[in-house]
């Protein structure tokens, strides 16, 4: 079965689930963009709670497809987001050892959002060990029943409880760095996931090698 999502920055655990458990995933890049979404947004967890990272895209037309989407350089971002990352989880277990893998992103200028999405998700795979069939949509998609179509439904403004497919998975509590003053805040970017848990990340999703 193919999963239909649309693209995410350093996506989170509901987003990243289907990315396992799917033969395919499929990449919409002729959505029309939709701003405030996850699109360009990601949640990571630090001392004084959850952050939302952005990253700042140029001057949006009324309608523009995603594939068109160009990311904004005029501010330091990427330092930024780096830095972000770094007080969150620098004392984390896994963070020395995918740190340098992680920090290669923020060294690079990708002029379009999806591709440097599709680049997150590809480091991702290779620090996972797993290989997945993802593609990018040639037209817009239209809803099928070969596809489980999942554009609208992973967004911030819904809660993963809505979906049962995944939500008692997510709510199943893994080490966090923070535990000892917060409780467990669960469904932030797969980025709090690897580096609380390492390669045990997959068994916490419930992916099995084959």
């Amino acid at each position: 079965m193919t999963t239909l999502l649309s693209t995410a920055y350093w996506p989170n655990l509901h987003y990243f689930y289907y990315v396992l458990h799917s033969e395919k995933v499929c990449i919409e890049a002729y959505e029309y963009y939709q701003k405030q979404s996850y699109r360009n947004r990601c949640e990571i967890l630090t001392a004084n709670g959850p952050l939302k990272l952005s990253i700042p895209v140029k001057h949006l037309a009324h309608k523009e497809f995603t594939k068109d989407i160009e990311i904004s350089y005029n501010e330091n971002w990427q330092i930024k987001h780096w830095r972000a990352i770094v007080s969150a989880y620098k004392n984390s277990p896994y963070f020395e050892h995918f740190e340098d893998e992680v920090k290669t992103i923020y060294s690079k200028q990708v002029k379009f959002l999806l591709d440097y999405n599709t680049q997150q998700l590809d480091l991702l795979f290779k620090i996972m060990r797993i290989k997945k069939d993802i593609y990018l949509s040639s037209n817009y998609a239209e809803t099928s029943f070969e596809l489980i179509d999942q554009r609208e439904h992973i967004h911030p403004k819904l809660d993963v409880g809505t979906d049962k497919v995944v939500a008692e998975v997510l709510q199943k509590p893994y080490y966090q760095t923070f535990e000892a003053k917060m409780a467990f805040v669960p469904n932030r970017s797969t980025l709090d996931l690897l580096f609380n848990t390492g390669l045990d990340s997959l068994d916490y999703l419930g992916f099995k090698r084959s």
